[in-house]
């Protein structure tokens, strides 16, 4: 029978193969005692596996609450773990549940993050993942050969849908790529849901009646599943392209329902992203936690970004680039969203460590705030990736553009 495996990184005062041994039996068959009806047969076909254990370095500090051992030494490892398909078969609550349920509570572990999972092939037979990806996103934007270039409407909440429908104008004539909601807007009181879709989309549609180019507005349909389908049916029936879900708020039940639709690009904000990743011995990985929501069907989906304004490391959104970049079951394609206090001058180390363009690089206030509008600012961002995909320096790529130069004044400087 075919097995799903998932690797983790845990910190334990005890041994580590008993330790990783409570973990498997407490996600399959196991209870804390010996109960009638739990055969070896049983075991045998259902158990959770251990497959490996390798020792790592050790602390004299547990990184979270665990077992109580006085003057213990925490020894850190990385170990696999794998399951029977035909313990949860393909149901991804109850996968989910399974690979980050319980686990976490566990006394025996002061450490223990999901790092990445390995499906077998027959997953790809039941879940068709995302409908468009990068490739489908390049089709419904018309841009190849270059990052889609985004933004955000800012402010987050307190526009009406034609501020809001102005500014969108202003934008799609500057040459943008992509727009969205902020993910804190969906429907309030002073911008409807629909009002603004109409508002937003007569722009859109008159802007590519007259040019050819439709720009993709990525509007926030996150709400109760019923209201979550009302709001997509609306987008798609005034010729939107796009709809934005808070993945972490909706969950992948209801994720999985708006994307297996499959008439509009799936937009996955994952914003609460922090409290599943910050610490590094809790939570899960990006490798990981993409790997769930490209099985869903999400089409693009959040990386934050190179020297951005959170906590995450450079290298780790490079991993998390990458972990995109990586082919599931040979395909299965997803577009990165590089966002998060971005402008122009980070474009630069984004390719020199990535080398692709297969990105949609979003930057709020490095183009809203640009000193010379909005509009510069967007052309500042065609420039900057112009300048590194020429291997320019940003000082380089200042002298040679002059709206780009502005951005340096204006953001470079902090």
């Amino acid at each position: 029978m075919q097995r799903v495996t998932a690797k983790y990184y845990i910190e334990t005062p005890l041994d580590l193969n008993h330790a990783a041994t409570v973990l498997a039996g407490e996600q399959s068959s196991g209870t804390f005692v010996a109960v009638p009806g739990e055969t070896e047969e049983l075991k045998h076909r259902f158990a959770a596996r251990v497959e490996s254990v390798t020792p790592l370095d050790s602390s004299s500090t547990p990184a979270i609450p665990g077992v109580d051992v006085k003057g213990g030494v925490y020894q850190r490892a990385m170990i696999e773990v794998s399951w029977s398909v035909e313990n949860f078969g393909y149901n991804l609550p109850v996968l989910i549940s399974t690979l980050q349920g319980n686990l976490y509570e566990l006394t025996q572990f002061t450490g223990l993050k999901l790092m990445d999972i390995e499906f077998p092939h027959s997953y790809s037979q039941v879940f068709e993942g995302p409908k468009f990806g990068v490739e489908g996103c390049r089709k419904l934007t018309n841009v190849y050969d270059r990052p889609l270039i985004g933004t955000i409407i800012k402010p987050s909440v307190g526009l009406s849908p034609q501020e809001t429908a102005d500014l969108v104008r202003t934008l799609a004539g500057a040459d943008i790529d992509f727009i969205k909601d902020d993910e804190l807007l969906s429907s309030s009181a002073n911008s409807p849901f629909e009002s603004r879709v109409d508002a937003v989309m007569r722009v859109i549609n008159e802007h590519a009646d007259k040019t050819g180019k439709k720009v993709m507005y990525a509007f926030n349909i996150s709400d109760d599943m019923d209201e979550m389908q009302r709001n997509y049916e609306k987008v798609l029936s005034a010729g939107g392209t796009c709809a934005m879900i808070s993945l972490n708020s909706v969950g992948i039940s209801a994720a999985k329902k708006i994307c297996d639709i499959g008439e509009l690009a799936i937009h996955g904000h994952r914003n609460g992203w922090g409290m599943m990743n910050r610490h590094p011995l809790l939570g899960i990985e990006f490798p990981a936690y993409q790997k769930l929501w490209r099985l869903a069907g999400v089409d693009q989906i959040h990386v934050n970004g190179i020297q951005n304004k959170f906590w995450e490391s450079d290298d780790s959104v490079v991993r998390s680039i990458q972990a995109c970049q990586k082919p599931l079951f040979g395909g299965y394609s997803v577009l990165p969203v590089v966002s998060s206090g971005q402008w122009g001058g980070q474009a630069p180390e984004t390719y020199k460590r990535t080398q692709t363009l297969d990105l949609l690089y979003m930057a709020g206030g490095g183009i809203m705030a640009h000193p010379g509008g909005p509009a510069a600012g967007v052309t500042a961002l065609h420039q900057a990736w112009q300048g590194a995909v020429q291997g320019l320096t940003v000082d380089q790529t200042a002298s040679k553009y002059p709206e780009f130069a502005l951005s340096v004044e204006k953001f470079g400087k902090k």
